[in-house]
């Protein structure tokens, strides 16, 4: 009976025409994006989009393919006024050098061909020239122990030169530990799939991580409006003491955990697209009710790599409600789509991010779900420009305090149009826009499925959550012609706490159950 009932609130969230507040057929939004381009110092308001609001399994080795507060005061002013309405990159040609010694790229996916095909691509269409370039540098190794083991960081962090400088009596021990296999192509590495370079591998992963973590932190402290670091090896798989999946160092978690320390940034949100799961991301977030991480990602009942990402992980302890796993289900029968992921912002990401309100966004910003990916590597059929709108659905919020640091994804045309599209969001600029039909797609049943059981299950940790939703929707539909749902939006937050779990249950019924929508504005304006 419960499935059937949630099955009944999903079903009234994704067959509902429900909008995605900034709209590609929203001119004003553009013509506002415009603007901040153009005129320093400007800030937009938050885009205002509809808010639907709402025991950790191990880890399984398959075959791999790979209470708020505001931000602090500034401590250090920007020192140009126009930075202020600046986009961001960042990049390094040093991490090109992380090479399998074998040299035959067409043997590994995760390859220097990546970075140097987007950096390219973004300085083709002119997008570089439109945005402040950051100084890159390596992350330091008390900032890489913030995630990782002293173990994990003298062993994966260091190469023979700068050994020679690390006054560590425990050095030699774990150096002896170190685990190297013989690769097929006849390179080495540290698993079957994860290369290994001994000269370059430490610098290039020290080198993204600590290019994502100064984004971010310029970012935060508003010395930049938001950014995107083209940066490998991807991170998102490496736990606290292994290497996984071509990840060596956890960029984005290295990031998060310096926004804590040096910022005292109070909430933190992780959207992870990879089409992978982030397990290394969870796990270091697992038990913290100050960094909510959202993962939509190829799951397959744990049959996928690297088989992580049950919706029923939901954190652990304080943590407990702040993991979301969207994982997605039925393998390609038939692949996922446009519909699927716009689905799962609609119904489930956004509402929950709104809800959460963070302070920055930080986004593992993989692009093998983009359609041109054979099955092992994904085998989806998302569109390059759809991640262009979802990152422009994550800009309204944190005030637009958004960084996109590249994951996986290892089709050079696929990566680079959906970095392209990325950067062009971050930008304010007018790209292609999805069709209306695309946007008015429902999804497939499989996701439906997907989708489904999230909710459940975060309904059984948050039922606040639910609730707000439905009432949420309603209010839209209800409240806001048709023709005008585009410019307007209406949304209402249930206080953590409130109201109490009889109101929330009559409420649910109703939004769900009757012919007639409730009054959900004077509900919710009604005390405890």
């Amino acid at each position: 009976m419960e499935s059937i009932f949630f099955y009944h609130v999903l079903l009234l969230l994704l067959n509902t025409s429900i909008p995605f507040a900034c709209s590609p057929h929203h001119p004003p939004f553009w013509e506002t994006q415009r603007q901040v381009t153009l005129r320093p110092g400007l800030q937009l308001d938050p885009l205002s989009v509809p808010t639907l609001i709402w025991p950790h399994q191990p880890l399984v080795r398959t075959q791999s393919s790979p209470a708020s507060t505001s931000l602090p005061p500034t401590s250090n002013p920007p020192t140009s006024i126009a930075s202020l309405s600046l986009s961001s990159l960042v990049y390094d040609a040093q991490m090109q050098k992380h090479q399998c010694i074998c040299g035959d790229n067409s043997r590994h996916p995760e390859h220097a061909g990546r970075v140097q095909s987007i950096w390219s691509r973004l300085h083709e269409r002119g997008l570089r020239s439109q945005c402040e370039r950051i100084r890159s540098r390596k992350a330091t190794i008390e900032e890489l122990q913030s995630v990782h083991s002293e173990k994990h960081v003298l062993l994966f962090g260091t190469n023979p030169l700068n050994r020679l400088k690390l006054d560590n009596p425990k050095l030699a021990g774990i150096l002896s530990q170190q685990i190297i296999v013989m690769l097929p192509c006849g390179g080495v590495g540290v698993d079957d799939d994860t290369i290994w370079n001994e000269h370059h591998t430490s610098t290039a992963s020290r080198i993204a991580a600590g290019c994502v973590t100064d984004l971010a932190l310029k970012v935060a402290q508003g010395e930049l409006k938001n950014g995107f670091a083209v940066v490998r090896p991807p991170g998102h798989h490496a736990n606290h003491s292994s290497p996984l999946g071509f990840c060596f160092f956890n960029s984005v978690a290295i990031a998060a955990k310096q926004l804590q320390h040096k910022l005292n940034v109070s909430k933190i949100l992780v959207v992870d697209w990879d089409v992978h799961h982030g397990n290394g991301t969870q796990e270091a977030f697992y038990n913290d009710p100050s960094v909510l991480y959202i993962s939509l990602h190829r799951y397959d009942d744990g049959n996928f790599f690297p088989g992580s990402g049950h919706p029923n992980e939901v954190g652990a302890g304080a943590g407990k409600g702040f993991n979301v796993n969207v994982g997605w289900t039925g393998g390609l029968n038939p692949p996922m789509g446009d519909a699927e992921y716009l689905a799962a912002f609609r119904a489930v990401v956004m509402p929950i991010a709104h809800e959460f309100s963070p302070d920055v966004v930080l986004v593992s910003a993989g692009f093998d779900a983009v359609e041109g990916h054979s099955s092992p590597l994904g085998g989806y059929k998302v569109t390059a420009k759809c991640f262009g709108f979802l990152t422009r659905q994550l800009m309204s919020l944190a005030g637009g305090r958004v960084v996109l640091a590249l994951e996986g994804g290892h089709d050079l045309k696929a990566i680079c149009d959906a970095s392209e599209a990325c950067v062009s969001a971050l930008l304010g600029m007018e790209v292609e826009p999805l069709s209306q039909s695309v946007l008015d797609q429902k999804p497939c049943e499989n996701a439906v499925r997907s989708l489904q059981r999230v909710i459940q299950v975060q309904g059984e940790n948050t039922t606040q959550h639910i609730a707000s939703a439905t009432c949420q929707s309603e209010a839209l539909q209800h409240s806001v012609p048709h023709t005008d749902r585009h410019t307007h939006t209406h949304t209402h937050t249930l206080a953590p706490g409130r109201p109490g779990s009889n109101y929330l249950q009559t409420l649910l019924w109703h939004t769900t159950f009757a012919t007639s929508p409730p009054d959900c504005t004077q509900m919710l304006s009604q005390p405890n």
